[in-house]
C-alpha cells in the first residue's frame, strides 16, 4: 500500500541522516513555589501549546530533576496526556523541570519529511482516522515495528546523541511502538536515569507494542490486564505501578460550572431531552454522518474536531431532534456537562473522560475497530459501563436501551473513581527516590529474556 511506502521512507530517513542539533519542545521550570492554580488551560492556548513553533532550549537548571516526557501526534491521546501530566505536577508544585518531548522532532528537527511529503508522518494515521479507513491496520502495525527493528541501530544512536546533550534525570515514554529504542538510548547515554512507559491504552497489544521484555525499566497500568502483561513478561511488583485508570485532563475534575438546563437553553438544545456526545477524537470520523442519519430523532451534540468539512457535511443533513455539530474545542468536558451519555470509538481517552464525567457509553467491537482498542470494548463490558455493539448500523438500538435504562447505568459508572493523574506524579516521585539512593530495576536473565521473546513472538 501506498501509506507503507510513505512510512519505510520516514524510518529509513530518519535512522540514516543526521541533521542539526535536536531541540526538545517545551522546557518549563517548576520550582516548589509555584503557582497551584489551575494550568491546563495555558498548555492548550498559545506558545504553551503542542502546534505553536519550537524554540531553542533554555538553560538547564542544575538544581531541578529535568523529567522529559515524550509523546508524538499520532491520534492525539499521547499529547494529551502528556500536556495532562504536566499540568498536573506543576499545580502539585513538584521540584522538576518537565520538559515535553515530541519525539518526531528529535528524530527529524529539520522537518525533512514534511517538507518531502507534504505532510507530518502522523498525518498518514490521523488521515486514515478521520476517513474510517482502520481495516488493515494491524498488519500495517507488524509492518512498521518491523522497520523500526530495521531502522533501530540509526534511530537509537540519534537518541543517545540527543540525551547525552540535554542530559535528563528521568524519560517517561507515553507512546508505543519505540520504548526498546528509547530504553536503550538512554541506557546509552544516562545509565543512572530511570525509563518509565506509561500505557496510554487500557492494555498492551505484544508483541513490540507497549512492553518489551527484559529491560531494567518501570511501567504504569491502569487496569489490571495491563499489570498482568507486564508481570506475565517477568516485571517484578517494584517495576510494575498499578493506577485506577487512565489520564484524564485535571480539568475533568472540577466541578460543573452554570446551570445544565441554562445552558441547553442558550445552545439552542432542548434542556428536557436525553442528549448524546457524539465523539471520535481530534480528528472526528466518517462514521458520524451514518450515526447522525439514523439518529434523526435524538438529541445529539457532535464533536468534529479539526475535520471542517465533517463538521459542514453534518450541519447540512436533516434532523427531527435539536442538533450541535462542533469543531476543535478544548471544551470537551463542558459540552460532556451538557450531555447524558457517549457515543464514539472505543479509544482510551474518550472512553475515560466520558466516565469522569458520569456518562454510560456506546461503542463498537469489528473488524474496524483498531486493534489497540478492542480490549477497551471488553473492559466497558466487564465493568458495564454501557453498551458495546457490532455495528454503528444499530446504534439507534443502543441508544434505545441506554435511555431506557439510564439510571442503572449512570450509578455503575458513578462506582468507576479514576485518580490516575494524581496518582502517577507520586509513582513518578518513589521511582526517582529510589534511583538517588542507587536502587535500580536490574534486566531479566539472558536466558529468561530469550525464553519470554519465544513466548511472545
Amino acid at each position: 500500500m501506498a501509506h507503507r511506502g510513505i512510512i519505510r521512507q520516514a524510518l529509513e530517513y530518519l535512522a540514516s541522516h543526521d541533521a542539526v542539533r535536536p531541540r526538545p519542545s517545551f522546557h518549563r521550570a517548576v520550582p516548589r513555589s509555584c503557582n497551584r492554580g489551575s494550568t491546563y488551560a495555558r498548555h492548550i492556548s498559545g506558545a504553551d501549546s503542542p502546534h505553536a513553533s519550537t524554540s531553542s532550549p533554555r538553560t538547564r537548571n542544575p538544581t531541578l530533576k529535568t523529567i522529559d516526557l515524550v509523546y508524538f501526534n499520532a491520534g492525539g491521546g499521547h499529547r494529551s496526556a502528556a500536556i495532562a501530566l504536566d499540568a498536573v505536577i506543576r499545580e502539585q508544585g513538584r521540584p522538576w523541570q518537565v520538559r515535553l518531548i515530541n519525539l518526531m522532532e528529535v528524530l527529524d528537527p529539520k522537518d525533512v519529511f514534511r517538507k518531502t511529503m507534504g505532510m507530518e508522518w502522523e498525518d498518514l494515521y490521523n488521515t486514515r482516522l478521520a476517513r474510517g479507513w482502520s481495516l488493515g491496520l494491524a498488519q500495517e502495525l507488524k509492518f512498521l515495528q518491523a522497520l523500526i527493528r530495521l531502522c533501530h541501530q540509526g534511530l537509537t544512536s540519534r537518541l543517545r546523541r540527543y540525551w547525552r546533550r540535554t542530559k535528563p534525570d528521568m524519560v517517561v515514554s507515553l507512546i508505543p511502538n519505540f520504548n526498546r529504542t528509547m530504553y536503550e538510548a538512554l541506557a546509552g547515554a544516562r545509565p543512572a536515569a530511570p525509563y518509565v512507559t506509561i500505557l496510554t491504552d487500557f492494555a498492551d497489544l505484544p508483541p513490540h507494542f507497549w512492553i518489551e521484555p527484559g529491560q531494567a525499566q518501570h511501567f504504569v497500568c491502569g487496569t489490571r490486564k495491563a499489570v498482568a502483561q507486564a508481570r506475565a513478561l517477568g516485571y517484578g511488583p517494584s517495576q510494575v505501578h498499578a493506577t485506577s485508570g487512565m489520564i484524564v485532563r485535571p480539568d475533568f475534575y472540577q466541578k460543573p460550572r452554570g446551570d445544565r438546563r441554562a445552558e441547553r437553553l442558550k445552545l439552542k438544545l432542548d434542556p428536557d431531552r436525553p442528549t448524546g456526545i457524539v465523539l471520535f477524537g481530534g480528528h472526528g470520523s466518517k462514521a458520524m454522518q451514518g450515526i447522525a442519519r439514523r439518529l434523526k430523532d435524538t438529541q445529539l451534540i457532535l464533536i468534529c474536531g479539526h475535520n471542517s468539512a465533517l463538521a459542514q457535511r453534518l450541519v447540512a443533513m436533516p434532523a427531527r431532534a435539536p442538533r450541535l455539530v462542533v469543531g476543535f474545542t478544548p471544551k470537551i468536558r463542558d459540552f460532556m456537562h451538557l450531555s447524558d451519555f457517549f457515543i464514539g470509538k472505543p479509544g482510551p481517552g474518550c472512553i475515560s473522560e466520558a466516565i469522569q464525567q458520569g456518562l454510560p457509553v456506546i461503542v463498537v467491537n469489528n473488524t474496524w475497530t483498531m486493534p489497540q482498542e478492542r480490549y477497551n470494548a471488553e473492559w466497558v463490558q466487564e465493568n458495564r459501563a454501557g453498551i458495546v455493539l457490532d455495528s454503528f448500523k444499530n446504534i439507534d438500538d443502543g441508544v434505545d436501551e441506554v435511555i431506557s435504562r439510564l439510571p442503572e447505568f449512570r450509578a455503575r459508572v458513578a462506582r468507576i473513581q479514576n485518580r490516575a493523574i494524581f496518582e502517577i506524579p507520586e509513582i513518578l516521585e518513589r521511582i526517582m527516590s529510589d534511583a538517588r539512593t542507587g536502587k535500580h530495576p536490574e534486566p531479566r536473565h539472558s536466558r529468561d529474556l530469550e525464553e519470554t521473546r519465544t513466548h511472545t513472538a
